[in-house]
């Protein structure tokens, strides 16, 4: 029988498990010869081909601690294994963000939440940070329990949407994180993707202080190697990295999370991300939101987290994680878990109507109208033929928002919160801000 070896670290003690899905077991072996695997009193055998194994468990409810058991001439066993949602979470330094903040960049109830984060159901992998400039098999690190003492390093966002999928759901929550600040999508994204579509890309670093930000690097060491360990879903925080060249994320984005379905065979799995937060000055700030808008709207099974409620002028981290990680649970939720009755999204928009002087706007994602939840109706603009905008006053009436300025006598564009930093002041009535938008393309 074969010597076997798993290079992946995402198979040892403490891991989790997809439930309700053919669970991959792989590895490599050094010799021709048959792979014996147990798992819940049964036995699979895998053959070994070029070197290389792998086996799909049957289906399997939640629950645990079980063990799994791999033989070859040489056993491996692996304890303490729970089944359960499993969870990668990935993206820059607003995913990379750990509970305890980042230096002077606090995260709000991060105290209490470490406190109280002691859960044997809710355990985390965290992936080294490395650059490969060629497609990794190796991934290093291991599962841990949340606890007072783990949990302060585990990413904010990630901990927080993994804690409200526990508490709701009440199965074992495991949560896989490769994140690293400051990198662009296309760092995510596979070379041949890269080369195929974005063959004119700029913006290569040669300095080894900005290796990095790359294309394929990251994708390579960081996300190649876990595949195809089976997973439910992924959540992604990224953007910042791509604010200068937002028209090219409209594309390099959805490519990137094709790419990573097609990679993984496991169909079209769920991916949620967050649009980035109000913050600064830079006028391409609104136009990435956009991108991000029209990714939910074009790539299927996706949905957006909407924070443009929780901005934050001078800082580039905001320090309400809770609400991101639990927006991208809304998603979840709803979409996954049957949870079809609640509100998951902020209002997107959907249409307009001139009438006289006024625009009438319509939104999915309100079924029961908008609101300013308390707040003034601001960062409002609207133009007429001559695309020049002006500020512009809007009111609510029974859900439904008009918006008008006596410096515009025909209207035929409205724009909202189209600036960098912003205050939202619209809402559904579940209280999720609306993303950004503009009824024009100019």
């Amino acid at each position: 029988m074969a010597q076997v070896t798993l290079p992946n670290a995402l198979f040892g003690d403490n891991m989790v498990l997809q439930r309700h899905q053919k669970i991959a077991i792989f590895g490599k072996a050094t010799t021709v010869a048959n792979i014996e695997v147990y798992f819940k009193n049964k036995q699979y055998t895998a053959n070994v081909k070029n070197g290389y194994w792998k086996v799909l468990l049957d289906e399997s409810e939640a629950g645990g601690p079980f063990d799994l058991t791999i033989k070859g001439s040489n056993t491996i066993t692996f304890t303490n294994i729970l089944v359960g949602e499993v969870w990668l979470s990935s993206g820059q330094s607003n995913m990379q963000m750990p509970l305890k903040g980042f230096s002077g960049q606090p995260v709000n109830g991060s105290n209490e939440a470490i406190l109280t984060s002691a859960n044997s159901n809710l355990r985390f992998f965290e992936a080294p940070r490395k650059t490969a400039d060629k497609t990794q098999e190796y991934i290093a690190g291991k599962w841990q329990l949340s606890s007072p003492k783990t949990s302060p390093k585990l990413s904010a966002a990630a901990y927080f949407f993994g804690k409200f999928l526990q508490e709701t759901l009440d199965v074992p929550i495991g949560l896989i994180v490769s994140s690293w600040g400051g990198t662009p999508a296309e760092a995510w994204t596979p070379a041949e993707i890269i080369k195929k579509d974005f063959g004119d890309f700029k913006g290569w670093n040669e300095n080894e202080q900005t290796k990095h930000r790359n294309p394929s690097v990251l994708y390579n060491a960081m996300i190649h190697p876990m595949i195809p360990y089976t997973i439910k879903g992924a959540i992604w925080y990224q953007g910042e990295g791509n604010v200068n060249r937002p028209k090219q994320y409209e594309t390099l984005f959805p490519a990137m999370i094709e790419s990573w379905r097609v990679n993984w065979g496991q169909g079209d799995f769920p991916f949620y991300f967050v649009q980035i937060a109000p913050f600064g000055n830079a006028k391409n700030h609104p136009f990435l939101r956009e991108a991000q808008l029209k990714t939910m709207s074009s790539t299927k099974n996706t949905g957006m987290a909407v924070t443009l409620d929780i901005g934050e002028k001078k800082v580039i981290h905001p320090a309400e994680k809770k609400k991101v990680g639990e927006r991208l649970a809304y998603w979840a939720l709803a979409k996954d878990y049957g949870f079809n009755s609640i509100s998951y999204s902020g209002p997107v928009y959907k249409s307009m109507e001139i009438k006289k002087n006024r625009a009438f706007l319509s939104f999915d994602y309100a079924e029961t109208g908008v609101n300013s939840m308390g707040n003034e109706l601001i960062n409002f603009q609207i133009a007429g033929a001559d695309k020049v905008f002006y500020p512009a006053k809007a009111a609510i009436k029974r859900g439904a928002l008009s918006v008008w300025s006596d410096q515009v006598e025909k209207p035929i564009a409205v724009r909202y919160a189209w600036e960098a930093y912003v205050e939202a002041s619209l809402f559904n009535n579940a209280g999720l801000p609306a993303s950004s938008f503009r009824t024009d393309n100019w």
